[in-house]
């Protein structure tokens, strides 16, 4: 654990805390913070992927800030320094009840150090006071995520179309792992976050209550995989989502994504799932054309913002 700052704020002492690991403790208090800045916020300030990093230990090239006033958890960040080509990424939370105290700013502050004034930084939602900061820490919009979804109910999902001598089954945990995780980082070599996940980052999602294999589509030419839809169910929310698909390079442009995503939509549908969402890059045209096609219309968006240099 490093101390990065520590500062005056009223009677009481800011200090922002940098630690490799968290403990139990630690965790349950970063998640408490986060559940409470959801209720305020109507999403989440920190990815699935930085939440699950919350948990099992040390991880290279991740950071947790912890922001305390008083001894007391008002703020985090995560800094993941992964990326052998863009700068560090982080997302960053205040609490509710302590925001508009220049908590937000301290935090920006310590990650711009820590990262060398290298760094990118997530706005889920783009909400103004996240523009703000933004402006604050002279960051500038980066990346459009958009956030899309559309209705299950009272539509007719056309009949999956796959292209000649492909076939789909249903993943198989342990048995296809190495084969997707080879898959995905050739469909997504161009993605940062996607791109490059590992086995403990695959072995992360399937411990998670929401894994359902036989939501996780696998298309097959012969023996060789060549694409896969992985759908997720929001139980609490009743939100079906396209949580991944990918098709590996040589077997793009043949109509395999638009396929698989039917199938994975008819799947959340005979689930009765009323609404379906997905998330896709502003600028990835064909992708969003496609959704579109499918019904998809844009929900919210979530803006990334980076240092110039």
């Amino acid at each position: 654990m490093t101390s990065d700052d520590t500062a005056r704020t009223g009677s009481r002492t800011r200090s922002i805390d940098t630690h490799a690991a968290l403990t139990e403790e630690q965790t349950e208090a970063v998640l408490a913070l986060l559940a409470d800045a959801a209720r305020a916020d109507g999403q989440q300030a920190v990815s699935e992927q930085g939440r699950l990093q919350l948990r099992g230990g040390e991880r290279e090239g991740v950071a947790h800030l912890l922001l305390t006033v008083g001894g007391e958890l008002v703020g985090y960040a995560q800094l993941e320094d992964t990326d052998p080509v863009e700068p560090p990424a982080a997302e960053l939370v205040v609490h509710p009840a302590h925001r508009g105290r220049g908590h937000g700013r301290a935090l920006g502050a310590a990650l711009l150090a820590a990262s060398g004034k290298r760094l990118r930084v997530w706005a889920h939602g783009g909400h103004s006071a996240a523009r703000h900061l933004a402006q604050v820490l002279g960051l500038s919009l980066f990346r459009e995520l958009r956030q899309m979804r559309r209705p299950l109910t009272g539509f007719e999902l056309p009949e999956p179309v796959l292209p000649e001598g492909v076939t789909v089954r249903a993943f198989v945990p342990g048995r296809d792992d190495a084969a997707w995780l080879a898959v995905n980082a050739a469909a997504f070599a161009h993605h940062p976050e996607q791109g490059s996940l590992t086995q403990r980052d695959l072995d992360d999602r399937k411990a998670e209550p929401w894994f359902d294999p036989a939501g996780f589509f696998l298309a097959f030419r012969g023996d060789d995989l060549i694409g896969f839809h992985w759908t997720k169910v929001h139980a609490a929310e009743r939100l079906g989502e396209v949580y991944v698909v990918g098709i590996r390079p040589d077997a793009q442009g043949g109509g395999l994504g638009r396929a698989l995503t039917t199938i994975g939509l008819r799947h959340l549908a005979q689930r009765g799932l009323p609404t379906a969402m997905l998330y896709v890059d502003a600028d990835n045209e064909a992708a969003v054309s496609v959704y579109e096609r499918l019904g998809f219309t844009t929900h919210e968006t979530d803006l990334m913002y980076r240092t110039e240099s």
